[in-house]
């Protein structure tokens, strides 16, 4: 008996299907339907019934994935605890991020430590919306939300505060009046996050102050789209100092209401609560603390 089937089956089962496990294991797709097809004809009977659009277990297959899945599982475990152990920085290092952090701030870490570890191979998915927790397999989820209903195993630490700001064209500011305070943006229309309800903001004298986000000429939890939708003249927008930099450097975007401080964009760091900490993912979490722009 090839024990690798047994896990292939388990991999398919957990990750719903050929195509997710395939990615998240970095396996050919037909490499795990080979193996599954081997273990059936193995114990001789089906565990998997395959159609185009889904994948559901047979009475059999739901009972050796319920005495199975368990031990494989631990095993995994085990083997990334010894690997954690060496020193050597390799293998896929595998991470999920927002699109308006990810785009700006994991580049640079990313070609650093692959420069200096030729073994090592990283995938970065950089996501519109949010970000499924570790539902491929990542060894890092970079998330904008405070998980604070997270499950034990995951390990939740703050690494970034991105400073926000409010920005417009100067040909949309040219047809309105002058901004007084963050009330005001009633009267403009807003270019909103995907999840964005109101927005923050604090005087210099520590006043604080909510604006409802009322119908948003444009929602979308892409900042490239909304950062485009201000250049454009279509709205203010709210987006991170950092990603729309060159936009404002340019003079196609002019900064809003300079004396109230935006609430800040926090970026945590979710990571699989194992004993050890994989040498990759501790690498790149060192790194990505090192650089002079980091927040803890």
């Amino acid at each position: 008996m090839n024990w690798d089937d047994f896990d292939a089956f388990c991999q398919v089962v957990e990750h719903g299907g050929f195509t997710a496990a395939a990615r998240a294991l970095d396996r050919p797709k037909s490499s795990l339907s080979a193996s599954v097809t081997r273990l059936e004809e193995q114990l001789g009977t089906r565990l998997l019934e395959r159609t185009t659009r889904s994948l559901r277990l047979t009475e059999a297959g739901e009972s050796l994935y319920s005495d199975i899945s368990k031990p494989f599982s631990q095993l995994r475990e085990l083997a990334v605890d010894a690997l954690a152990k060496g020193t050597q920085v390799q293998g896929t290092l595998r991470i999920a991020a927002p699109y308006e952090f990810g785009a700006h701030h994991l580049a640079e870490v990313a070609c650093r430590i692959m420069a200096q570890h030729p073994q090592l191979k990283v995938h970065i998915d950089v996501e519109h919306s949010r970000v499924a927790l570790f539902e491929r397999n990542y060894d890092i989820v970079f998330s904008a939300i405070e998980h604070t209903f997270a499950p034990s195993s995951i390990v939740t630490r703050k690494v970034y505060s991105l400073e926000r700001a409010l920005f417009a064209s100067p040909e949309l500011l040219a047809q309105h009046p002058q901004l007084t305070g963050p009330e005001d943006l009633n009267a403009l229309p807003l270019l909103a996050g995907a999840d964005d309800t109101d927005w923050e903001f604090t005087a210099a004298n520590g006043t604080a102050t909510k604006v409802e986000v009322r119908n948003p000429r444009m929602r979308s939890g892409n900042a490239g789209i909304r950062l485009e939708a201000a250049i454009a003249g279509l709205g203010v927008a709210r987006i991170t100092a950092t990603f729309c930099a060159a936009a404002v450097q340019q003079g196609r975007l002019v900064a809003l209401l300079p004396e109230w401080r935006c609430a800040p964009l926090r970026i945590y760091a979710l990571l699989p609560g194992r004993r050890l900490m994989p040498a990759k993912v501790r690498e790149f979490m060192d790194a990505l603390e090192a650089l002079p722009t980091h927040e803890g």
